[in-house]
């Protein structure tokens, strides 16, 4: 699945409905897959937590389960962690059991994850591995561009506020967004991505057009191509920071609903944005 562009040394797909934009001022980025690699193997939490919960049926294989609740999971993955809680809710309903209030299953989630990532995140506060071990490649460079170029950055994540907060400023990226960091709430219908922009264009004053969106979900893709902002996919291989490589399936899901281009990373970002917009800036 390789796309070679002229001018790019990685991956590169252009849609067939990419446009060049007149102006971009401003930019929103997801946090998870897209900056950060703290989270890293999240899945791995996740999915076995509900194949623990749901109910068993006979008929049931363990492939088939696993494959069912994978494909709840990762359909859901971008927007906030409690709508996967709420999938899980009615997989064990529709099963005959009853299920406890999903934001039981999202703090519990959360207790397993945390078990996970916390040496992780010792061990970037220690020094004992770079903050960019766990940036997705190139990620501070673009934010360093953008912010030179005087355009402000927002970030919206279906992480919790807090952790998401917290994490971007272990890796050394919270000073970039100058307070605009914006996550998931307990009350999870007082967020969401949709929100955040359009909040930036309310209170900017600015066209849909002139946004644009990197992001490793579909939310914030479908989300920004809804109101005519430019949607860039960072089809991120997690796994393996700095390979090049990108992910299949966030490949498939992310072009699905209309991303306008797909990158591994942001090793070709400075070959990229003058070709996403006529801004002199660029």
């Amino acid at each position: 699945m390789e796309h070679s562009v002229e001018g790019f040394s990685g991956f590169v797909e252009f849609a067939a409905h990419f446009q060049k934009r007149q102006s971009i001022q401003y930019v929103l980025f997801d946090f998870d897959g897209t900056l950060s690699l703290v989270r890293e193997g999240w899945p791995e939490v996740m999915l076995p937590m509900f194949v623990e919960m749901l109910p068993h049926r006979e008929d049931d294989t363990e492939e088939s389960v696993r494959k069912m609740l994978l494909d709840d999971i990762m359909k859901l993955n971008g927007k906030q962690t409690i709508y996967q809680m709420i999938q899980l809710a009615e997989r064990i309903k529709e099963r005959g059991g009853t299920p406890k209030d999903p934001l039981w299953y999202k703090h519990e989630y959360l207790r397993r994850l945390d078990l996970r990532i916390q040496n992780r995140k010792d061990a970037i506060l220690s020094g004992e591995i770079k903050q960019d071990d766990y940036v997705v490649h190139g990620a501070r460079h673009l934010l360093e561009v953008l912010t030179e170029k005087g355009l402000p950055v927002y970030l919206a994540s279906g992480t919790d506020e807090p952790f998401v907060k917290e994490e971007a400023r272990i890796l050394g990226l919270d000073h970039f967004f100058k307070g605009h960091i914006y996550g998931a709430l307990d009350d999870y219908k007082s967020f969401s991505k949709k929100m955040v922009i359009e909040r930036i264009i309310r209170e900017n004053n600015i066209p849909g057009e002139s946004l644009m969106s990197f992001g490793d979900g579909y939310v914030e893709i479908e989300n920004t191509k809804e109101v005519g902002g430019l949607a860039i996919a960072v089809a991120t291989d997690e796994a393996n920071n700095g390979s090049g490589n990108i992910d299949a399936w966030k490949r498939n899901r992310l072009a699905g609903v209309g991303a306008d281009v797909v990158i591994p990373d942001y090793r070709d970002i400075d070959a990229l944005l003058p070709r996403l917009t006529d801004s002199p800036a660029f």
